[in-house]
């Protein structure tokens, strides 16, 4: 997806945020924060990548990672949308779809038809998912976690 699909000011990079933007991002967006060693496994185990950044427009901001999005996936057939977050200041710009247009792109393109592509959402996030065909897996199926 090109930089044309966001709003004026930002960049859309296939790079991952650097540890301390991840651990940012994923905080101050409300998700659950996460260690060092967790957010340096995450950027080292991930199948693609997508964090948006203010131009240098932005002033002294400039550069600033503001959004991000990834996939978890074995490159076959089996892809995990994650981390998607936006800093509650860029909320409401578009930057949430544009990343997950982004990402799904690079599924479809890479992977081969069939592709099952999966996510938890939390509950701000569902509309933003459903338009993009996600749907809900119950109760056909039942979605499960395990903390360790």
């Amino acid at each position: 997806m090109t930089d044309a699909s966001l709003a004026p000011g930002y960049r859309m990079l296939l790079e991952p945020p650097t540890v301390d933007e991840y651990r940012r991002l994923r905080a101050v967006s409300g998700l659950s924060p996460k260690s060092e060693g967790q957010a340096e496994g995450a950027i080292a185990g991930t199948w693609t990548w997508r964090t948006v950044r203010l131009e240098a427009s932005a002033g002294s901001n400039a550069g600033e990672a503001v959004a991000m999005g990834r996939v978890i996936g074995d490159g076959g057939w089996y892809f995990l949308i994650a981390d998607m977050a936006t800093l509650p200041e860029h909320q409401g710009r578009g930057l949430g779809r544009a990343v997950l247009r982004s990402l799904l792109a690079e599924i479809r393109e890479r992977a081969e038809p069939g592709a099952y592509v999966t996510l938890t959402a939390d509950p701000p996030g569902r509309r933003l998912y459903e338009a993009h065909g996600f749907d809900d897996v119950a109760p056909a199926r039942t979605g499960m976690s395990l903390l360790t």
